[in-house]
């Protein structure tokens, strides 16, 4: 049996500067006590007070002159104000992350925002960070949300504001964002689980799954320790949640070969040694036991045949074969190029000495005692069995476009071949299909025939799929002013229509430019990557309207911020009129120079020096800002030259 210890197992940074402080107050030689239990472990408090470390519950019952630890979950503003208000020394081991959340839920009230809190009710955290506003609604379930917000279908415009408790776990808080984001308006969303718990949480689900029985070391009291075990039974039927080592019982593990054992945030690194160590000691126990004689002796004389799948332990490793203990009087044997399907692969990076593993038996020798065995060929079997059960749930597989063929494209499935029709590739009719050799690829198997060893595939399947998904995500998350990036589907002479991840908007001629444009080709093609943003939309028929052009685009705001009175510009003649020439200095952006400005002497009319196209050096005299009107000279800079001279 193996022993894996999760990395993340035991005190996090919040809970183990808790300890500090109290350890570092006591050292003083002050009377201290701790207002409630320091963290959530019997064990923790109970060493506190053999170092003369007393609890108390209310701020009343906090002796003169001590010093009155508030504990890590924290506490509510009219039991800290309390505290500082009364004769005593007041050191706040509240955790950082926890600080924060009081810190949220001040402000969202200060703005008017109705905080709404996602955890226990009678958690002591939770009810801290109630305790930091006037008003609060707390929800242990998605389900709660929800009933509450469709009850106060009212308040739908009010200001909320959301937060977590800090041991929530990530699938809840989604559940809980999700509802949110649906049911309200206005709405500011602040992820406050600590990444510590989330870190725990997402390794623990890991672990279990990989093994056979969990351990779960923590207080029972403790939150998070409860919803680590809970994580843990997801994944793993055989989980047990124990105080210490002495609660381990040896029965649970008889015939695990493999033990997980992570620890809540609570949870002392002296316990969760001692529980590895009495781990470790049950290995051996373990391996002491003596056999049955009965099974024993009926082991020794099972036969073996050709096309058996046995299940054996690898014993050694070898220059050109895997030695496995089959349990029978055969010595079995994997030659190297029946070990994997993958030739770059090394035995050693496939299997170790003392995995079990399934292998498929090849031939036997009986006369020499011998047994060949593949786990390729088993291998094999099963990826056509993972097929077969991917057909049927349709579910979907990854695989890689090996070639291009007239009828469509071939796939790679973990060595079978699925053929993709064309009409399922998700390439438009008379499109590039070779553009997908060489690349990964989603599917869903949509036919099998394991007698002719014929599978067919659909790409489409699995797109048509995520842009459905990815339709729904955008309209319940859809605001206006929201940006996305697109990419230009199709144009029209009255705009461009623009994908922003599985639905299409119309951004308007009129908002792709700030410049008069007859026809969107002059500023977007398709296939071009823009970043757009809602302008309006209309749930019911499934419309939105998008806007390209932005203030910064903006050709006088682009001038303004450029140039100034005074400034000397080149400029471009596109307009020729009796009373003067005007001439462009940005796209978008033309001003005038009045026929007295043109040159240092009396003309007749504007062509006698300027032409159309010609581009010149002007001096900006006059902008109105109001007006949008610009007033340029080439007369004054002809002046300066001759004053230089």
């Amino acid at each position: 049996m193996s022993v894996t210890l999760a990395k993340y197992a035991g005190f996090c940074f919040g809970v183990n500067r808790a300890v500090e402080l109290v350890e570092n107050a006591a050292a003083k030689g002050r009377q201290v006590v701790t207002l409630g239990p320091i963290i959530h472990n019997h064990h923790v408090v109970e060493h506190f007070e053999q170092m003369g470390v007393g609890v108390i519950q209310t701020p009343e019952e906090a002796p003169a002159g001590a010093t009155v630890i508030i504990r890590s979950h924290g506490v509510g503003r009219a039991i800290y104000e309390k505290l500082e208000s009364m004769n005593v020394q007041l050191v706040d081991a509240t955790c950082p992350f926890v600080k924060r959340i009081h810190k949220l839920v001040r402000e969202a009230e200060a703005e008017n925002r109705l905080p709404i809190i996602i955890g226990t009710r009678t958690h002591p955290e939770v009810m801290a960070i109630a305790g930091w506003c006037s008003r609060s609604e707390i929800f242990e379930t998605p389900e709660e949300l929800e009933r509450w917000a469709l009850a106060e279908e009212s308040c739908r415009n009010q200001p909320v504001c959301m937060v977590s408790q800090t041991t929530s776990t990530e699938a809840l808080w989604r559940k809980c964002e999700k509802i949110l984001k649906k049911q309200f308006t206005n709405y500011k969303i602040f992820d406050t689980i600590c990444k510590a718990t989330e870190y725990r949480q997402k390794e623990a689900a890991i672990l279990a799954e990989r093994c056979q029985a969990m351990v779960v070391v923590g207080d029972t009291n403790s939150s998070n320790t409860g919803r680590l075990a809970m994580i843990c039974r997801e994944h793993c039927e055989n989980v047990v949640l124990i105080d210490q080592a002495s609660e381990l019982d040896l029965a649970a593990f008889q015939g695990v070969h493999h033990v997980g054992i992570t620890a809540g945030a609570s949870t002392p690194a002296w316990i969760i040694k001692e529980v590895n160590k009495t781990m470790s000691e049950l290995k051996t126990v373990e391996t002491a036991q003596e056999e049955n004689f009965a099974d024993m002796l009926e082991q020794s004389i099972k036969t073996l045949n050709t096309g058996d799948k046995v299940t054996g332990i690898v014993t050694s490793i070898g220059t050109t074969e895997v030695q496995i203990d089959l349990g029978t009087k055969h010595a079995g044997y994997i030659p190297y190029d029946e070990v994997s399907n993958d030739p770059s692969l090394k035995p050693e990076d496939v299997v170790k000495v003392g995995d079990e593993i399934e292998v498929f038996v090849v031939r036997v020798n009986d006369q020499e005692g011998t047994c060949q065995l593949s786990k390729k060929k088993l291998d094999g079997l099963k990826v056509w069995d993972d097929i077969m059960v991917a057909c049927e749930n349709k579910t979907v597989v990854e695989g890689t476009v090996t070639e291009e063929n007239k009828g469509g494209v071939v796939a790679n499935v973990k060595g079978v071949r699925v053929f993709i029709p064309a009409s399922q590739s998700g390439i438009a009719k008379g499109g590039d299909m070779a553009s997908l050799v060489g690349k990964p690829a989603k599917m869903k198997i949509t036919e099998v025939n394991r007698a002719r060893r014929r599978v067919i595939g659909s790409i489409r399947a699995v797109t048509a799929e995520a842009r459905k998904a990815a339709f729904e995500k955008i309209w319940s998350e859809i605001e206006v002013g929201k940006k996305y990036q697109g990419v230009v589907k199709s144009l029209t002479s009255y705009g461009a229509f623009v994908d922003i991840g599985g639905v299409d908007g119309m951004v308007h001629v009129s908002e792709l430019s700030w410049n008069r444009i007859k026809n969107p080709a002059e500023v977007v093609k398709v296939g071009d990557e823009i970043e757009v943003f809602v302008l309006s939309f209309d749930t019911e028929k499934h419309k939105i309207s998008l806007g390209y052009k932005t203030a910064e685009m903006n050709p006088w705001t682009q001038f303004t911020s450029k140039y100034a009175v005074g400034d000397v510009a080149k400029a471009k003649i596109v307009k020729l009129m009796t009373f003067g020439a005007f001439a462009e200095i940005l796209p978008g952006v033309d001003g005038l120079i009045h026929i007295s400005q043109i040159a240092d002497r009396r003309i007749g009319k504007p062509e006698e020096v300027l032409s159309e196209g010609q581009e010149v050096d002007v001096k900006i005299i006059d902008v109105d800002a109001e007006h949008k009107r610009i007033s340029l000279s080439i007369r004054a800079l002809l002046a300066e030259e001759t004053d230089a001279e």
